[in-house]
Order: structure tokens, then C-alpha cells, then sequence
């Protein structure tokens, strides 16, 4: 019986995906369940499992080209696999595509224009706007609502603006030069930050923590929290609890704005930046204003654990409301890092660098950290966003206060 093989459903709001790599060839015998071919989404990576025990027959698209969801992508045939074809398949060339799935294949994002985005379509609506007055700087050139705000700001939000042709090289230097096309993941990740400087008013805060009392209190209890709770004691355990702690004194910085409207969220989903192989990615930790320190380390792990192995879901990547970042762990001193749109706050941790500090008068040697809130200055006032902050640092510097809800 011959299964065909299909782009599965990938999660809301994601339309195609790209193909990363064939794991197995036509010919070749493959198990129920196991991947058959990645796919690369503007989000997350993804396998494609077999549906059955089998072999696979054909390959109807090649790697790097780009699928709809429902697409399809081979073919193969359940059933155990012949002895002699699977070994064939060791020395057989690489697949060609047929012309008939060359024909099938989804049009170029040049080819066919997509209807604006309902947040787009709505604040048009409102304001009186045509489409054609607005330049799209999603695929396809579909309107986002970003272009509409910067249409409205008489600014233009064209996506990718035409950079500087780039010089030609010369043949030697060309020799040396490798041309590789970015993934879907890393084009979005470049999309994104600069909707984001396109968009939002964007202003940072900075300010800086004495560590002592969280250094001393995680070496005290390390050894016992670990063999309770089965994770490690480690800083975000911290910061995630403070940030919750000061999200809700401040509740602007949980909020986002939609067209001429603003939405504050009574949850806290914080978002936490992970660098993994193939870019970063923001897994969400899901009311954490309402977890155990434990508790959050516990899905912090989990989460940093999936993303390595390139298994996070969407359910795991959406709806965050706040973001931290921590590039500290990579020597990073200070940084102003750009908001994750269409959070109205990011908070910047950085790395832990023993310096003198009056003390009471006295000079003393203390581990310090920089820390960086930046903020959108549309819906969230200098006095809120450096209150917010401070609030941060008390709770770090007496994180008692986290214990005792204050």
C-alpha cells in the first residue's frame, strides 16, 4: 500500500516550512515513528515521522526548497522493505524531483501577493487606510500591523530595505568566500528585531545588583535543594520570581499595545532567550508569577534541554509577555537588548564581575551585575520602566523579600 507523505500541521499562524534534511533515501527500509525528513519553520524544527513501518519510495521535494502544510513531500510503501532495494539504495543517485511535483510545488514568495494580517486588516479598517498605500513586509509581501503603524507615523516599514548592493569581490577573495542560505529560523530572527526597532519606541534603563546575598544564599542551600527537588539552584530560579514580583507592581510592562488599544495581562508567561546551533529561540515558562522558585528552575531545564535537541513545540514558544535574556554567560558585561514584539519589556542580565563599591562608607569588593530593561516608550513612562527595575534589584539584594511576597 503506498502512504503519502505530508507537511504536517505546524501551529497557528505558521503557513509553510522549509525543507532542512532528508534523513532517509527512496529504497531505503524505515521503522513507524522513525524521522523521515526535518522541516524547517520561521519558529522551530520539527521531524516528520514515518506513519508506518516501510520503505520509502519517493522524494518529491529537495532539500531547501519551501512546503505548505499539507504538501507532499514522497511517498512509501507499507510494509517490510526487500532485501536487495534497501542495499540498492546505498549506491543509488541522489533523487530527482519529478516534473509533475516540480508543478505542484508551492509558488515563490514573488509569485503571489497574501491578504494583510487580521491585526493589520482591523487597524486599516479603523483608520481609513487602502492597502495599496501600505508596503507589506511579511512573506509575500503580506501588511503586518507594523506596516500600518509606521504608514500611519508616515514612516515606511518596508521589511527589508533595500541594503547597499554589495561590492563584488575579488577572484581571490571570492575563493574564499562560502555562500549559505539562511535558515527560516534565522530570517525571522533578523525580521523580527527589526520590526521591533521599526515599531516600537524603543528606551533602556540600566542599573546594577550586589550578588552577595543570592551567591551566599544559593551556596548554602545548593546541596539541598538539588537533592529535594531534583534540579539545581541556579540564578533565573531568581531573576524570573523578581521579575514577576515587579510585574506586578508594574503592570504596563506586561502589556502590549494592539492598534490604539492596550491589553494588560494578568499572568506573567515569562519567555527565556536560549542560544542554541541554529539561532535563538524564546521558550516560554507559562504563569510563573504563580511557581515555586523549584518549580521554575524545574521547566527552565526542561525547556533549555528541548531546545538543544531541537525538539521545542509551539505550544512551548508562544504567548510569552516578558522576556529575559542572559548574556552573561557569555562574558557579556552590558548590552541593550531589543524587545521580542509585541512584549512592551525585556530584561538584559549580564555577567557577575567583582568590583569595589562604597559600602557604608567603606570601600568593599562585591559581585556586581549590570542589569538592562528596555522598554517600549509608547505605553511604558521612564519613572514606571526605572521603578520596575529597581524593584528587580531589591528583591535580588534581599531575596527574602521573593520568599515573603514582598
Amino acid at each position: 500500500m503506498t502512504i503519502e507523505i505530508r507537511v504536517p500541521t505546524l501551529g497557528e499562524s505558521v503557513a509553510e516550512a522549509t525543507i532542512g534534511k532528508w534523513h532517509k533515501q527512496p529504497g531505503e527500509a524505515v521503522a513507524a515513528d522513525e524521522p523521515l525528513v526535518e522541516l524547517e519553520t520561521d519558529k522551530v524544527t520539527i521531524d516528520v515521522p514515518a506513519p508506518s513501518a516501510g520503505t520509502l519510495t519517493e522524494i518529491l521535494v529537495k532539500e531547501g526548497e519551501t512546503v505548505e502544510v499539507g504538501a507532499v513531500l514522497g511517498s512509501m510503501t507499507a510494509g517490510a522493505a526487500p532485501a536487495g532495494k534497501a542495499a540498492a539504495a546505498d549506491s543509488a543517485p541522489a533523487p530527482q524531483v519529478s516534473a509533475a511535483a516540480q508543478a505542484a510545488a508551492p509558488v515563490s514568495d514573488s509569485a503571489a501577493a497574501m491578504p494583510p494580517a487580521p491585526s493589520a486588516a482591523k487597524l486599516m479598517a479603523e483608520k481609513g487606510i487602502e492597502a495599496d498605500s501600505v508596503a507589506g513586509s511579511g512573506r509575500r509581501g503580506q501588511i503586518l500591523k507594523g506596516d500600518v503603524l509606521g504608514a500611519l507615523a508616515g514612516v515606511s516599514a518596508a521589511p527589508q530595505a533595500a541594503a547597499a548592493p554589495r561590492a563584488a569581490a575579488s577572484a581571490d577573495d571570492s575563493a574564499g568566500e562560502e555562500r549559505v542560505r539562511m535558515t527560516k529560523l534565522r530570517q525571522t530572527i533578523a525580521r523580527r528585531l527589526k520590526d521591533a526597532q521599526n515599531t516600537a519606541a524603543m528606551l533602556t534603563t540600566f542599573n546594577e545588583v550586589d550578588m552577595s546575598a543570592v551567591m551566599e544564599l544559593r551556596k548554602r542551600y545548593r546541596d539541598i535543594f538539588e537533592k529535594k527537588h531534583g534540579v539545581k539552584l541556579g540564578f533565573m530560579g531568581f531573576f524570573t520570581k523578581a521579575v514577576c514580583h515587579a510585574l506586578r507592581e508594574i503592570p504596563a510592562v506586561n502589556a502590549e499595545i494592539d492598534g490604539t488599544d492596550i491589553i494588560y495581562k494578568n499572568f506573567a508567561h515569562i519567555g527565556i532567550a536560549v542560544g542554541t546551533d541554529k539561532g535563538l529561540v524564546v521558550p516560554v515558562v507559562r504563569n510563573a508569577d504563580q511557581m515555586s522558585i523549584a518549580e521554575i528552575e524545574k521547566e527552565i531545564g526542561r525547556l533549555g534541554l528541548l531546545a538543544r535537541q531541537g525538539r521545542l513545540t509551539m505550544a512551548d514558544m508562544q504567548g510569552g509577555t516578558f522576556t529575559i535574556t542572559n548574556g552573561g554567560i557569555y562574558g557579556s558585561l552590558m548590552s541593550t537588548p531589543i524587545l521580542n514584539a509585541p512584549q512592551s519589556g525585556i530584561l538584559g542580565m549580564h555577567a557577575i564581575k567583582e568590583r569595589p563599591i562604597a559600602v557604608e562608607g567603606q570601600v568593599a569588593i562585591r559581585p556586581m551585575m549590570y542589569l538592562a530593561v528596555s522598554y517600549d516608550h509608547r505605553i511604558v513612562d521612564g519613572q514606571e520602566a526605572v521603578t520596575f527595575l529597581v524593584r528587580i534589584k531589591e528583591s535580588l539584594e534581599n531575596p527574602e523579600r521573593l520568599v515573603l511576597d514582598l
